[in-house]
């Protein structure tokens, strides 16, 4: 697929506009897909470029995508572009909010089981090792503690840094979805 002709721009108000120039609709829609228009994925170059664009405006801008196109179909494209978009970004959406769920369990599981060793390391720190004497006692007691600790990384990992991505992706999606879609067929500007 050539890749379309875009460009992302901030207007006079507060609203963003995602300005997209293709030759055809076509360009819009993953070419492998063979569902119909309004239930197609998009292409992925076209997919990357609207949310990236949707990334780079403010959070709180109400977004618009403005679909130029070069070749005029034979029918009005704009409600099928717009309900193509909002059906892809509400579906986008969906497969967010289950991934999401899915690493909160991930993180759940991840941390009953990093809790259930480092108490197992700590009990054995304080049981079995604690009478033993000498500098090798004290390093086993010291990397067995060290161990129970880092059992709590993954966990840790989840709850302090990977959800909030998900989270702030799955805000793109949700505003993509609910966006106003203009098509136009002219060059446009």
């Amino acid at each position: 697929m050539n890749r379309p002709l875009a460009v992302g721009i901030p207007s006079e108000s507060n609203n963003a506009t995602i300005k997209l120039k293709l030759r055809s609709i076509n360009q819009l829609f993953n070419s492998m897909d063979p569902s119909p228009f309004v239930e197609k994925d998009l292409d992925a170059d076209a997919e990357e470029f609207i949310v990236s664009w949707a990334q780079e405006f403010p959070r709180r801008a109400p977004l618009t995508l403005r679909v130029y196109l070069e070749q005029r179909p034979a029918e009005e494209p704009t409600a099928v572009v717009r309900e193509a978009v909002h059906n892809y970004f509400a579906y986008r959406r969906n497969l967010n909010e289950l991934e999401f769920r899915r690493l909160m369990k991930l993180g759940r599981i991840s941390l009953l089981i990093g809790l259930l060793f480092l108490g197992a390391c700590l009990a054995t720190t304080t049981t079995l090792l604690a009478s033993a004497q000498g500098k090798w006692a004290d390093v086993l007691r010291e990397s067995v503690t060290i161990g129970g600790w880092v059992a709590m990384w993954r966990p840790m990992e989840i709850y302090l840094y990977e959800w909030w991505p998900l989270r702030q992706m799955g805000r793109t999606y949700s505003k993509l979805s609910r966006m106003p879609v203009e098509v136009s067929c002219d060059a446009g500007g």
